[in-house]
């Protein structure tokens, strides 16, 4: 059997998860700005973060956003570089395809904490998975 048949079913199942909650979250009547202002009033009403304004509740949610992708695609890809890269290109891709929604602006911002996630995915993945999945294996006799 190939490389293919050893990739983590649970990655596989958690990607397309991880797709369609994306999905719910971007095809929703609710806007993205509406669930970051709603937040942000949250987190200065109800919490007492005055301090923590819009753009640093976008830029965390942002990261955490990637965090799962770049986990399941390093998995996936077997290697922490290419998990990581792939979800990039997606972030960048997604921001040029706001150019094209009449609501959206894309956003260098955004590129940035959606690659820091993705790293910290890759790291997490790297880390805990892929590593870990190395020292199961048998010692070739020594």
């Amino acid at each position: 059997m190939g490389s293919q048949a050893r990739r983590p079913r649970w990655a596989v199942v958690g990607l397309v998860a991880y797709v369609t909650a994306v999905a719910v979250v971007v095809f929703a009547p609710v806007s993205y700005g509406d669930l970051i202002a709603a937040f942000t009033r949250w987190l200065h009403d109800g919490v007492g973060l005055a301090s923590f304004g819009a753009g640093w509740v976008e830029f965390v949610a942002n990261v955490l956003l990637f965090i799962p992708l770049g986990l399941l695609l390093t998995v996936l890809m077997r290697h922490h570089v290419w998990g990581a890269a792939l979800a990039l290109a997606l972030s960048i891709a997604v921001e040029l395809v706001q150019v094209l929604i009449p609501e959206r602006s894309p956003s260098l911002r955004d590129v940035l904490a959606n690659g820091l996630g993705a790293a910290a995915g890759a790291a997490i993945a790297w880390l805990f998975v892929l590593r870990r999945g190395g020292r199961d294996r048998p010692h070739d006799g020594r």
